[in-house]
């Protein structure tokens, strides 16, 4: 049984002598210090605290005044004050705190030893107690008190089960709902028996986990979320859950989302409380999952689809012809900035394919062919439980059309240049000119000129002279051909400006071109 202590007073060689003296004891899991009341009440807001051993006498917030606080954040910590004065408004103070001691300095280590015996043996009680409702609540009522945590217009509270939960709402308590994130399409290839026993066993996980860290009751719904009201302070409670959401990812590799309702002492309020860790959980598709979400009344929905949705569809699609993943990444953070539900959403996403299809249609590329996507393929979305989760998955197959897109381009405009290639080295006894090009391949010149300048790194111009020269030096091979017959065959009529351009290309003329290759 862990059980964690915590010793304040702001004078550090008492404090230090009663440290020592606590520390020894076997049966604490931990002991803390702080040297002020201040000090005290934030390390209570980060850890459990079972017992506290306070002075009385301290500057600014006095044990007293500290102890009320503390009580007020765990009705279920037990205080014990240490005073120097034998002073009787101090002690009435005390027992109207509901003190479980109240020690005399110098303490002798037999009273302290005896008060420590005594708040174990009380403290395992009450653990006790809390294990017999736990296992009351699960075998007896917990389907009741779904039915009365479920009616829109809660009734009277059962008299055995008001019995049951006053003890709870004594020290004040709050409802928690625990989902098991994509527990739906992630377990559908599972066979029967193996589902049902990883269900079992993560509703064990919750169960132990919970009884372990006394977290409160666990009760587990018929549509596998779980139920949990809790028993401990509200900060502790918070991040207990966070705990619990970190171990069972590690557990089982599978994410859950706790939503949270306010605390409360009374019944009526403890329903309001149910239905406020409902709503928190409802807006999981919003914010996301794998986390823990407490008040969802300070959630404001934002403007819901972008005003300006072509333009950014044609940005993004752009971006796909370039293969620039970054601009598609941040066009979709712009489509879905609004805060949507999932039919919203799933209008959107039909909106956005189908200007992206249009569009595409119009270049002669069929969107769902190049995706090898049928049409119905939106409806896959509905498996996935955040907007997070389906902006994840457009994003991976927006990636994939831009890549396939870009390829494919590539590969036209290399089978292009080809084609060009073909055509001009067919005619290069004639004049060629960039204008008759592209008429022929319906591109303007300009466009023609700038994908040639892309692809091959040269101008149209050069390209051309470039195979020429090359044509020349094929034929220069032939030595019963005469020079002026080669220049006529590759669409020079005039000698004097062939000559010109071969040395300016081959750094020397026709016959010394021969000359240097024995021709």
């Amino acid at each position: 049984m862990e059980i964690h202590a915590l010793l304040v007073d702001d004078e550090a060689v008492d404090l230090e002598w009663l440290r020592r003296r606590v520390a020894s004891n076997e049966r604490l899991t931990s002991v803390r210090t702080a040297s002020s009341g201040f000090a005290a009440l934030k390390v209570m807001e980060q850890h459990r605290v079972d017992i506290i051993l306070s002075d009385i006498r301290m500057p600014i917030m006095s044990g007293m005044e500290f102890a009320r606080k503390a009580k007020e954040m765990n009705q279920h910590v037990h205080i014990v004050f240490i005073s120097g004065h034998q002073d009787f408004s101090y002690a009435k103070e005390a027992i109207q705190l509901s003190a479980s001691a109240y020690l005399l300095k110098p303490v002798e280590d037999h009273e302290l030893e005896a008060v420590l015996t005594e708040l174990f043996r009380k403290i395992e009680q009450e653990r006790m107690q809390h294990i017999s409702l736990t296992e009351t609540m699960s075998l007896v009522n917990q389907e009741l008190l779904m039915r009365w945590f479920n009616e829109t217009a809660p009734g009277e509270v059962e008299a055995h089960i008001r019995g049951i939960l006053e003890p709870m709402l004594q020290g004040g308590t709050a409802a928690a709902i625990i989902e098991i994130d994509d527990l739906a399409w992630k377990t559908r290839e599972s066979a029967g028996e193996e589902r049902r026993q990883w269900l079992n066993n993560a509703a064990q996980f919750i169960r132990t986990f919970t009884q372990e860290h006394h977290m409160g009751t666990v009760i587990a719904t018929y549509d596998h979320h779980f139920v949990m009201l809790s028993a401990v302070q509200e900060t502790y409670f918070s991040s207990l859950l966070e705990e619990l959401i970190r171990s069972f990812y590690k557990q089982f590799a599978f994410s859950i989302t706790v939503g949270t309702g306010m605390y409360t002492y009374e019944f009526d309020k403890l329903h309001d409380s149910y239905r406020q860790a409902q709503a928190a959980l409802s807006i999981k598709w919003i914010v996301g999952k794998n986390r823990l979400i407490q008040d969802a009344s300070q959630w404001r929905p934002q403007e819901k689809i972008a005003a300006n949705l072509e333009e950014i569809v044609d940005r993004m699609l752009q971006a796909m012809l370039e293969y620039n993943l970054t601009v598609i990444d941040d066009c979709l953070v712009e489509l879905f900035t609004g805060d949507m539900g999932k039919n919203e959403i799933y209008d959107l996403i039909i909106r956005i394919t189908s200007k992206l299809h249009a569009d595409l249609r119009q270049m002669n590329e069929h969107l769902y062919e190049i995706l090898n996507w049928d049409a119905n393929q939106s409806f896959v979305l509905f498996q996935f439980e955040t907007v997070l989760d389906i902006m994840s998955w457009l994003r991976r197959r927006f990636f994939e059309l831009s890549e396939r897109l870009y390829l494919k381009r590539q590969r036209q405009k290399r089978k292009l240049i080809g084609d060009i290639t073909d055509y001009v080295k067919e005619r290069l006894d004639q004049k060629i000119t960039l204008n008759e090009v592209a008429a022929r391949f319906d591109f303007t010149p300009n466009y023609l000129g700038q994908l040639f300048k892309a692809e091959t790194n040269s101008l149209f111009s050069d390209f051309l002279n470039e195979l020429r020269m090359k044509r020349v030096c094929e034929l220069l091979e032939d030595p019963t051909k005469k020079v002026y017959e080669i220049a006529e065959r590759v669409g020079y009529k005039n000698i004097v400006y062939f000559n010109r351009q071969f040395k300016q290309f081959m750094g020397m003329s026709p016959g010394e071109y021969r000359k240097k290759h024995n021709i």
